[in-house]
């Protein structure tokens, strides 16, 4: 091979070699990264103490991948409601999930559960909540907000007698008041949370809903699906509406209007046109409004 050939070859084998590490060198320390806004919402939620650590609620170490999946500061979470209501199992959610979870067992779901059944609800049956995975577990779909802890997938509830009620047994048989408990449940989710994916919405959401506060563009718009349904009023026996329909004993002080005779004390003392005289007999003794 001449000389000038040998020179060829060795510049060929050199750029092919610098190619090689160029590319190399890009590969090694790449690495996607999370969307700004999500540890910002995590560090504001934080600082403004939405979320108190306690015996339920436990600050973990930060989650970091595969990917830009992950949360950086996680809570390990057994239950909510000052240890009211428990989790089925340990639960991994951001810092604004596990604030709003709370305010939404508070608001909603107690609520609804006094006053279809005369009970709270005391544990809530998970069905996920961080895991980095794609939408409705589908491969090659977009990242669910399960991959960032800020989504719970609900299975069902349990009340203080230890009745279970369960989405996929529950939402389209269950007896009348616990249908409208599950519809009750959906409707005020809606109002806390920007997601909300119910038996009816689609086939991947038979047996649950699905709640999490994704960021749905510029707008800030909300998903609710199914459309929230009006329920039927709650039963009479419920406490809620005892209390709405209770009526004094007869012993019991009211002030109410009597029929009859007016009692001696109501001719006691007088005003300014003095005592009234029941032997008068005239006109209405029953009326505040006295004749003249």
């Amino acid at each position: 091979m001449s000389t000038k050939l040998r020179g060829m070859s060795r510049r060929v084998t050199l750029l092919l070699l610098l190619v090689v590490a160029t590319l190399a060198g890009c590969a090694g320390p790449f690495k996607p990264t999370r969307p700004a806004w999500r540890t910002q919402a995590e560090n504001a939620c934080i600082a403004q103490r939405k979320v108190q650590p306690s015996d339920f609620i436990a600050l973990a170490n930060e989650v970091d991948g595969p990917g830009i999946c992950g949360l950086t500061k996680p809570f390990k979470v057994t239950a909510l409601q000052g240890g009211a209501v428990a989790f089925n199992a340990t639960a991994t959610l951001d810092c604004s999930m596990v604030a709003e979870l709370d305010q939404w067992l508070g608001d909603t779901v107690q609520p609804a559960a006094q006053a279809r059944f005369g009970q709270r609800v005391v544990r809530i049956d998970s069905m996920g909540s961080y895991a980095c995975r794609g939408m409705n577990n589908q491969s090659g779909a977009q990242l669910s907000e399960h991959s960032f802890g800020n989504a719970l997938d609900i299975g069902g509830f349990v009340l203080e007698d230890g009745r279970r009620i369960t989405l996929v047994q529950d939402w389209w048989r269950g007896d009348e008041q616990t249908r409208a408990f599950l519809m009750d449940v959906h409707r005020g989710s809606c109002e806390h949370f920007s997601t909300v994916l119910s038996p009816g919405s689609n086939a991947f959401h038979y047996n649950h809903i699905h709640v999490d506060l994704a960021m749905h563009g510029r707008s800030g718009r909300t998903i609710c699906k199914p459309a929230p349904q009006e329920t039927l009023p709650p039963p009479e026996e419920s406490p809620l509406v005892a209390m709405r329909n209770a009526r004094p004993a007869a012993a019991d002080e009211t002030d109410n209007d009597t029929t009859g005779r007016p009692p001696a004390a109501a001719y006691e003392g007088g005003d300014n046109f003095g005592p009234i005289d029941p032997a008068a007999g005239a006109g209405d003794l029953t009326s505040s409004i006295r004749r003249r």
